[in-house]
């Protein structure tokens, strides 16, 4: 795996162990019917400079006009933010990306300020006190991820792929869980179309392994469409703790 380019190996690498510890899992998931990683491990998808600039300019194209449809209900949801509690409407968090690479992802503050510091911490139980009134209504339409679009053309993430989540997490991956790494993170992707954050985070994990197996433009637009199913019914919004807290 070539996962350290610019990040300390301290820092994404920790020690795994040789046996496959997620092989009953994937057996399980394909016996209900669900996409998983393969068995072998993943090289990085294939693809000429011609192709990843193309998937980057779709990116940014994307990303621009929808920050430019979304400017105005951003403006009212921050000023909302503002007025229901104290402290910034953007929250900001350190996140891993491509090649174990961290940047800093913006959210519309969907909690209490401070709340990592109270509570379940980084975990978020269904019926989380910490959520306010408007936060739990930004988060069940998914408008919460919106200032995204930023990070997106800074370049931090694509608009598909699996989703960036923190170093703590990153961490405890063994060398497979890794390979989701090999790709930018994203707005949206298999795993949220998949079951979104009802599943456990290993099971996320093996569909980010598909996707990242399976990439192609056919793909992404199949999830893009999916996406908006999942936005409307706002299923599996609020994570469940042990899947938040990465059971493994």
């Amino acid at each position: 795996m070539r996962l350290t380019d610019g990040v300390p190996a301290a820092d994404v690498d920790p020690p795994t162990d040789a046996t496959d510890r997620h092989a009953d899992l994937r057996d399980r998931m394909r016996a209900a019917g669900m996409d998983v990683g393969p068995d072998g491990p993943i090289d990085r998808p294939a693809g000429t400079a011609i192709a990843d600039a193309w998937r980057r300019a779709c990116d940014v194209a994307i990303a621009a006009v929808a920050l430019v449809v979304a400017a105005a209900p951003l403006a009212v949801a921050m000023l909302a933010i503002r007025l229901e509690s104290p402290g910034s409407p953007i929250f900001r968090q350190r996140r891993v990306g491509r090649d174990g690479r961290e940047f800093e992802v913006l959210k519309l503050r969907t909690m209490v300020q401070g709340a990592q510091q109270m509570g379940a911490g980084l975990a978020i139980e269904a019926g989380d006190t910490r959520i306010t009134r408007l936060g739990r209504l930004l988060r069940r339409t998914s408008v919460d991820e919106l200032p995204q679009l930023l990070n997106v053309l800074r370049g931090d993430m694509g608009i598909v792929g699996p989703r960036p989540t923190v170093m703590s997490q990153v961490r405890e991956y063994d060398d497979r869980q890794r390979e989701r790494l090999l790709v930018r993170p994203g707005l949206t992707g298999w795993a949220q179309v998949n079951g979104r954050t009802t599943l456990t985070w290993p099971e996320r994990i093996e569909l980010d392994r598909w996707y990242v197996a399976h990439r192609s433009p056919l793909v992404d637009a199949r999830i893009l469409l999916r996406t908006v199913a999942v936005v409307v019914g706002g299923a599996g919004v609020e994570r469940d703790g042990s899947a938040w807290r990465g059971e493994r």
